[in-house]
């Protein structure tokens, strides 16, 4: 199964905008302060380094958060763009026929994700903070068979809206930091 078949009845789930765009905001706020403090502290590490370092990391996280989740009726599948290196995040497929189940597992804070398992018992991680996430869930049980009526979203839409507004204060505390840090040379 690809993203290029033929088949018009496959439908495209991304990343949300939120989910994405909060965690890139936290990136930046939590990294960029670095280089400053390095150069006015003197550290061993250079500044340069630094931003060589943020700017892949910073790379890496976009590649990450750019997963797609393709069903159609054949099956499910996650994939990245090819830019993104498959050693790196190669994503899997998975035909309707293969699927066993949808089984939820407790996480370590306590809340539930859900995996697929395949007739041979491997499992896969069912895409949870994607875009259309109800809907996603009901064409897995129109498909499957499977009963999906309890499956819900780990984090809710608001859980993300409090972390980018404590992002957007941190963003505020760097910006203070940043600009004592350029005025203390």
């Amino acid at each position: 199964m690809t993203a290029n078949s033929a088949d018009t009845s496959s439908s495209v789930f991304r990343l949300s905008p939120l989910i994405r765009i909060t965690l890139l905001c936290l990136y930046v706020a939590l990294t960029t302060p670095l280089p400053f403090l390095s150069q006015v502290t003197g550290a061993p590490v250079p500044p340069t380094l630094l931003w060589v370092g943020i700017g892949i990391g910073l790379v890496a996280l976009y590649a990450a958060l750019s997963e797609r989740v393709i069903v159609d009726d054949k099956g499910i599948e996650v994939t990245y763009p090819q830019w993104v290196p498959r050693f790196f995040r190669k994503g899997w497929s998975l035909p309707w026929s293969e699927v066993k189940e949808l089984k939820p597992r407790t996480t370590g804070q306590g809340g539930i994700v859900y995996y697929f398992v395949s007739q041979e018992g491997k499992a896969y991680l069912l895409p949870m903070r994607i875009v259309g996430f109800a809907r996603l869930v009901k064409l897995v049980q129109e498909k499957t068979g499977i009963d999906t009526t309890d499956v819900y979203p780990l984090a809710q839409p608001w859980m993300y809206l409090i972390l980018l507004g404590f992002t957007l204060l941190l963003l505020l505390v760097d910006g203070w930091t940043i600009a004592e840090s350029v005025s203390a040379r």
